[in-house]
């Protein structure tokens, strides 16, 4: 493979008195010497400059439903273009797309696919939007923009699957693109992000409150529930307290269920009941949409009204099976408006 051509420039670097470049795309500010690459992999010091070492080239293409995301609320049964690049900016023991997370990008990058061509193939399988996604796409911001750009220019909208791990300089820049995210909340205490994530957890609420303040993105949540490290009671009704009053309670939180997975291989995957405990935490929070995922379960992967309580959206996994909203939105039934983009 030919690798000259994925390096681009970047700009979220600065120099540094010891001779070192720092890289500020995130949080964790990788100081860098010659040659020597960031804890993302795919962010590289050449020539006393950052580059980044995967753009137009991505670990795989897929078309999938928008609530495969997940998303609920954003163009239901609609399908999305889907992909990413190598490599991630967080740790996670528990990542469930570690092949890809954790390759080094030479390993994995085999499919080219340049920002304008990936756009037209988008438009031409009648995808509704295009999604950034299975690794987390902070790392590859270039890569991201530029296709955003060709993607609206065709009219498509644009989907980040994001942790969230992203500093103040370059939050903005990203998400000027994106017209709707899911956000991981990967847990809600510190003590979880150092010890299971290698990261923090304000940095990911910062990245919430500015969603909800500063940007018309359509966003959504979502935590995977580990058995016995982030699933306590305390830890939901925190999460769930804080997302109400910040957020406000029409943002759709989604309960994922954990797999046995990279580095820990010796938990058990959680149980349903489990789900449907955070579920209730939640709906009792005040919170209008809750879902459960990664399980079979209609009734909490079914959209309700909030006022009078008849089902929505009925989904099967991740079809469509029922339908009924009207407008723009609207409950076929009393006509309250449902939160989201339809």
């Amino acid at each position: 493979m030919n690798t000259k051509d994925r390096i681009v420039k970047t700009k979220y670097w600065k120099k540094l008195p010891d001779g070192r470049v720092m890289c500020y795309l995130c949080p964790r500010h990788c100081k860098l010497k010659e040659g020597q690459k960031g804890f993302c992999f795919i962010r590289e010091r050449q020539n006393d400059e950052v580059v980044m070492t995967s753009y137009g080239y991505s670990t795989g293409f897929a078309i999938d439903p928008i609530e495969k995301k997940p998303l609920n609320h954003f163009y239901p049964g609609t399908t999305v273009f889907s992909f990413g690049t190598a490599g991630c900016n967080l740790g996670c023991k528990f990542c469930q797309n570690w092949e890809i997370s954790k390759a080094k990008q030479i390993e994995r990058l085999s499919q080219k696919g340049l920002p304008k061509d990936i756009a037209i193939a988008a438009k031409e399988y009648e995808c509704k939007s295009v999604a950034f996604t299975y690794n987390d796409p902070v790392i590859f911001i270039e890569y991201v923009i530029d296709t955003a750009i060709e993607c609206h220019k065709l009219g498509l909208k644009t989907v980040a699957v994001t942790a969230g791990y992203i500093s103040d300089e370059a939050r903005a820049d990203f998400f000027e693109y994106i017209d709707a995210a899911n956000v991981d909340l990967k847990g809600f205490s510190d003590s979880f992000y150092k010890n299971f994530c290698a990261g923090d957890l304000q940095t990911v609420l910062n990245t919430l409150l500015y969603l909800k303040n500063e940007t018309n993105v359509w966003f959504e949540i979502t935590t995977l529930l580990i058995p016995g490290e982030n699933d306590s009671v305390e830890d939901l009704e925190n999460e769930c307290k804080w997302i109400v009053d910040n957020l406000g309670a029409d943002v759709p939180l989604h309960f994922t269920a954990f797999h046995p997975d990279w580095k820990m291989m010796d938990k058990e995957s959680t149980k349903l009941e489990i789900l449907l405990k955070a579920h209730a935490i939640a709906k009792k929070a005040g919170i209008k949409y809750v879902y459960t995922g990664n399980v079979a379960h209609p009734e909490t992967s079914t959209t309700y009204c909030h006022s009078c309580h008849k089902p929505l959206i009925k989904r099967t996994w991740h079809e469509v099976s029922e339908y009924n909203l009207i407008g723009d939105g609207e409950c076929k039934f009393c006509k309250t408006k449902c939160a989201g983009r339809f």
